[in-house]
Parts: C-alpha cells; sequence; structure tokens
C-alpha cells in the first residue's frame, strides 16, 4: 500500500540543513537551568544537551567519507506545500503552488536540532542565546561567516523580516509555530531579540528557532507569496541545479557555502547532487529504479515489496534491499472523517466506519502480512496508553470529566479482532447497532436518516492502490446501507481538495516530533485550526477537552510530566477516533543500488539518507553503476 508522509516538526529545516557548531565554552544545560542573560550555545526542553560545547561533529557523521557523486531518488517524505508528485513553484514557504521536495535544503535557522536526541538545539545561524529572567526574550549573536547565497551576510533584518512575514504569510505549518512571537527586533547588524507573549512554553519557544531566514533584500519589488521558478536564496549548503518543471530537479553542493569548513558540516551532506524525481504513477517510478535511472527507493506499498522485488538486478546482487528501524517520535496513519459535513459529526458513526475496515483479512490476503494494526495516533512512541489510566493521569483527566466520553476513564480503546474472513458478521452487526443508535436506519437497501436522506461518503484518493487494499471496507459499508464510493484524482487536485476540506474520507500518515510543542498538535487537534485552511485538521474536530489538554502539554516542565499529558491525550483522541487510527509499517522498506557507504547505525530521530550516506566508486564501478 502507498501512504502518503508528511513529518511536522521543528527538523524540518535544522535535520537536513547541516547542523551548526557550538560556539560558546559552556556547560551543557537544560532551558529550566539556562542562567539569565548568559550566551549559551544549545538549548533543551528537558534534560542535559547530548553534545558538550566545543564538538566536532555529531555522531551519527562520517568525517572520512568521500564527497562527490550522485544520489537520485524519488521522496519518502515531503514538507509544507510541496509535492512529491510534480512541482510549479521554488517557493516552498507559503500555503500556494506545489513545490519540489527538499527546497527546505536551501534554508537554515537561527538553531538545529539533531537526529540523535529528542529536543536538543544547537546554534546554527546563531553563535549564541541569551534568555531574559522572565523567559520572554531571547537575544541572539548572528556568526559573521554567516551568508546567503547571493553573498550578502545573514543580518538581523533578514531574521525581522523572515519571522514577521512568515508569521503574517507563511504555510500554516509556519505559521502557527509564530503565533506566540509578539516582536524580533534587530539591535544591530548582528544581534536580534525575539520577544514572546508570556503565554509561550518552552517547547512552543523553542519550536520557532529553526524558521527559515531569507534575505529581506530579495522581496523588495515582490510580493512574498509569489509563485514561479525564481528561487528564493538561502544560507543552506545546497543550491538548485538543473530541473524539468513536474519531473525532477536537481540541488547541487554549494563550494561557497559558508559553513564547510566548521565542525557541524563533517561528516555530512557527502553527495555533490542530490536529484529528486518526480512520478505521478507508482508503477513508473518502480520501473525507473529497475533501471538504474532512480538509484534508492523507499518502498510504501506491501505487495510490490512482497512480490516485485525479484528483478535480475536484484538476484545478481547490484541492488541491495532491507529494512530499517523506524524512528522514535509519535507516527500515525490515519483515517480522518470531515466533520464539517454533518453525517461524521456523531462518534458512533466513526465507530462504525472504522469496524467496516478488516485489518486481518486485509493484511493476510492483500498486505502480505506485512502491517500491525494501528491502535493509537501516537504510534511508536512513549506516549501511547495502555490498559486503564494510571492515577497521575486520572489527575488530569478528572477536572474535564464532564467534557469526555465515559469510556476514557476505564480501559483505553482498542481496534477489534475479526475472524479474519473479510466480512466478520459479529462486528458488521456492531457496526449497525451503531450507526442505529447514531439516527441512522435501513430504508430497502439504504441507510438514512430522520428526514429520509441517505448516508454517502466518498473516500477521495490519490493513489489506486488505496483502492484495491481499501475496497474490501467500502464493500462493507455498502453492506450496511452506506452509498460509499472512491474517487482518484491527481496530486494537483487531491492537495487542492485537502487545503480547502473538500471531502468525505481521506487516509493520511504523518510524523511529530519528539518533543510535540502545543501548536504542532493544535494543528492537528485543536480547535483553533478547524477552519483554518492549510492546516492538518483534516477531520475538523473540535473538543474543548482537548483544547484544555494541549494548553496542559504545553506546560509540562519535565518529559515525565509530558508523557503523562500525552498519554492521556492518546486516551481521549481514542475514544473520540476523530483520527481513525490505521496500520503501520515495522521499519522502512528500502531498496538502493549498491553504490552507496552508510553509517553503521541509523540515528533514532532522522532518517536524511541523501544527507548521510555518500558515494563509493569502487562499489559503483562493480555494479555498473559508475
Amino acid at each position: 500500500m502507498t501512504e502518503s508522509f508528511i513529518r511536522i516538526s521543528r527538523r524540518h529545516f535544522g535535520k537536513l540543513a547541516l547542523g551548526a557548531a557550538a560556539s560558546a565554552a559552556l556547560p551543557r544545560l537544560s532551558f529550566a537551568d539556562n542562567p539569565a542573560d548568559t550566551p549559551l550555545y544549545g538549548l533543551s526542553a528537558f534534560g542535559d544537551l547530548k553534545y558538550p560545547a566545543g564538538y566536532t561533529q555529531f555522531d551519527y557523521a562520517t568525517p572520512d567519507a568521500p564527497e562527490g557523486g550522485r544520489f537520485t531518488f524519488t521522496v519518502p517524505s515531503w514538507y509544507f506545500n510541496q509535492s512529491p508528485d510534480t512541482f510549479d513553484t521554488f517557493n516552498t514557504l507559503v500555503l500556494q503552488g506545489n513545490a519540489p521536495p527538499r527546497m527546505e535544503m536551501l534554508y537554515e535557522g537561527l538553531m538545529l536540532s539533531t537526529l540523535d536526541e529528542p529536543d536538543g538545539l544547537y546554534g546554527l545561524l546563531a553563535e549564541s542565546v541569551s534568555i531574559s529572567p522572565d523567559g520572554n526574550r531571547f537575544t541572539f549573536r548572528l556568526r559573521p561567516e554567516a551568508c546567503f547565497s547571493t553573498g550578502a551576510p545573514v543580518t538581523a533584518a533578514d531574521v525581522v523580516f523572515s519571522y514577521e512575514t512568515l508569521k503574517r504569510e507563511g504555510h500554516p505549518s509556519l505559521a502557527i509555530q509564530l503565533l506566540e512571537v509578539r516582536e524580533v527586533v534587530a539591535e544591530d547588524e548582528r544581534t536580534v531579540r525575539i520577544v514572546f507573549s508570556g503565554r509561550q512554553t518552552v517547547p512552543t519557544a523553542l519550536a520557532t528557532l529553526s524558521i527559515p531566514i531569507v534575505p529581506a533584500a530579495f522581496f523588495q519589488n515582490r510580493p512574498f507569496g509569489q509563485g514561479g521558478f525564481d528561487v528564493i536564496p538561502g544560507s543552506g549548503a545546497w543550491g538548485v541545479g538543473r530541473y524539468a518543471a513536474g519531473r525532477y530537479i536537481e540541488y547541487e553542493k554549494r563550494a561557497d557555502y559558508w559553513g564547510r569548513d566548521m565542525p557541524f558540516a563533517k561528516g555530512l551532506g557527502h553527495f555533490q547532487t542530490i536529484r529528486v524525481e518526480c512520478f505521478r504513477d507508482r508503477q513508473a517510478s518502480l520501473e525507473a529504479f529497475k533501471k538504474g535511472d532512480v538509484t534508492y527507493r523507499e518502498e510504501f506499498t506491501t505487495r510490490a515489496w512482497a512480490s516485485e522485488y525479484n528483478f535480475p538486478a536484484i538476484q545478481d546482487g547490484p541492488v541491495k534491499r532491507d529494512t530499517f528501524p523506524e524512528e522514535k517520535w509519535p507516527n500515525f496513519q490515519c483515517w480522518a472523517l470531515n466533520q464539517r459535513r454533518a453525517q461524521f459529526s456523531d462518534a458512533r458513526v466513526r465507530r462504525a466506519i472504522n469496524l467496516c475496515f478488516d485489518f486481518e483479512w486485509t493484511n493476510a490476503n492483500l498486505l502480505f502480512g506485512l502491517r500491525l494494526h494501528s491502535q493509537s495516533p501516537f504510534e511508536l512512541s512513549d506516549y501511547v496508553a495502555t490498559g486503564a489510566p494510571s492515577p497521575e493521569e486520572l489527575a488530569v483527566l478528572e477536572p474535564l470529566r464532564a467534557d469526555l466520553p465515559p469510556e476514557v476513564f476505564g480501559e483505553v480503546w482498542t481496534q477489534p479482532v475479526t475472524d479474519a474472513s473479510g466480512r466478520d458478521r459479529r462486528i458488521l452487526r456492531e457496526a449497525s447497532e451503531l450507526f442505529a443508535a447514531a439516527g441512522w436506519t435501513r430504508r430497502g437497501s439504504a441507510l438514512v436518516d430522520g428526514a429520509g436522506q441517505p448516508f454517502r461518503l466518498e473516500y477521495l484518493l490519490n493513489d489506486p492502490e488505496q483502492g484495491r487494499v481499501y475496497g474490501k471496507m467500502v464493500e462493507n459499508m455498502k453492506l450496511l446501507g452506506v452509498d460509499a464510493s472512491m474517487r482518484v484524482v491527481d496530486a494537483a487536485q487531491y492537495q487542492d481538495r485537502l487545503s480547502r476540506f473538500d471531502f468525505d474520507m481521506i487516509l493520511c500518515r504523518f510524523g511529530l516530533n519528539g518533543t510535540p510543542t502545543r501548536e504542532s498538535l493544535t494543528s492537528f487537534f485543536g480547535s483553533t485550526s478547524r477552519d483554518r485552511p492549510g492546516s492538518y485538521n483534516y477531520p475538523g474536530m473540535a473538543s474543548p477537552a482537548v483544547d484544555a489538554l494541549l494548553d496542559r502539554i504545553g506546560e509540562a516542565k519535565t518529559r515525565d510530566e509530558l508523557t503523562v499529558l500525552m498519554r492521556a491525550l492518546d486516551r481521549v483522541l481514542r475514544w473520540r477516533l476523530d483520527w481513525i487510527p490505521n496500520l503501520h509499517a515495522q521499519g522502512h522498506n528500502v531498496a538502493w543500488w549498491d553504490m552507496f557507504g552508510m553509517p553503521v547505525t541509523k540515528p533514532d530521530y532522522g532518517f536524511p539518507v541523501e544527507q548521510l550516506w555518500w558515494y563509493d566508486e569502487s562499489k559503483a564501478k562493480a555494479a555498473g553503476r559508475a
């Protein structure tokens, strides 16, 4: 099965922009322990930073790896307005248009996160940061070496412009991170002060510090939201090379990158050229890989992984395949039923529709037993609730009892287990009873409401493969009287309809940061994002209890407290079923032409292969790809 995957975290720019060196010889400090108004080289929401001041490289870097060569792939993840299938603009910082994946590699923020700790931040464009005693003012000193690809230095004025403009006009997933930024002030050319409202939390403040910085001068005579193929200059290690609109784009490593000789660049970003290929058709993408036109591919289609990776290049050895561990962050694949449409507003209806999906039959007959049934929106993380609420969780939930389903206070909701027949009579009978309890009755072969209006559901898809996998689910809906159908649209139509919330039912896959912020969670679960175009609140959920939990999460002082709050939220979400957990993989299923080297160990909080792997000329010759 093919899955859309959108990563939502402050790592967007930080993890792919080749990090930064520590600059101040200070002891490692957590955010809570930071001395006021003292220059710091890094910040952490909870606990110590992994890397000390003066570190020389990240542990997942490979400084003795050769540089050069080409890496060609179809992307497994993308950000903001990017599309893996086509592109019509290079402006990835706004909602409008479809940008090519990996445009974020051109840009850098004041600080960056690493791939081997959940919430540490280190200076990138900024060499140091100091924090006022009340925690509301962050003052950054910019590196004198930092400059854009134009050669112009990165100045405090550029930081002011970027923050103010992205808050006002940026893509919603950027703008929402800046809601609690009250003002940004240039104190001199290299000193900039960010002032928060006082309502911000520690994770909220940290999340704003990787916002991409762009040159104010570039926009003197053009609107920020302008599309087209003019490249917005960045300060990152990569620039745009050759491209064919909608088909491919090549990113070239910049020889004049300002940070190339600094410790943070050591052992990362080895390729000279990173080429992203765009395909509207999954099979065409696979055929390009078989021919060697694409040299790396992560496979999300279980049928293909089980049966199509047996071509001669794999049998003879030039192509390798393996499964790499998933990251340790909340990772969810869920259905969204659009509650802006009345028929989906009742949780009993959402529960009934979920019961139409026979995971056991689907996994055995269509997915080759390669998937696990997801129980939680926070799958693969420490935030998954189990059993009955702990005393700590009950203390969080009790004040919200009036606004919560009573089941929240008992055993956590779990997925049904069917008889794997594809049409489990017991489960479908339960679904029919739930529809009836919600006011839907059978009239002949149709399910109708009190006014006699039929229950209609269109499952919107951007990949025909989903139709194969979930066709049985739609058949079961029809058995119960739902006028259910599937509609496949192209990538541009799909993205447009999602941004306008013009759908009944969709399937999405998302990843969250290891330390989720109130703002990032609000984009999925908060009332304020319900009607914001471009937000990820596709179900249109709006719950005072959930909003209160999000506020509490934002105020967490320790990781243990955050974990308790997230598990409480998990219980609520699973009984509400605004997001209906679907299924998930057991790792990254990856195939590649054997022409690359790679680190021995994969980092826990990211898998940007294009930054971690390198070209091996001797292997390439042996594989016939030199």
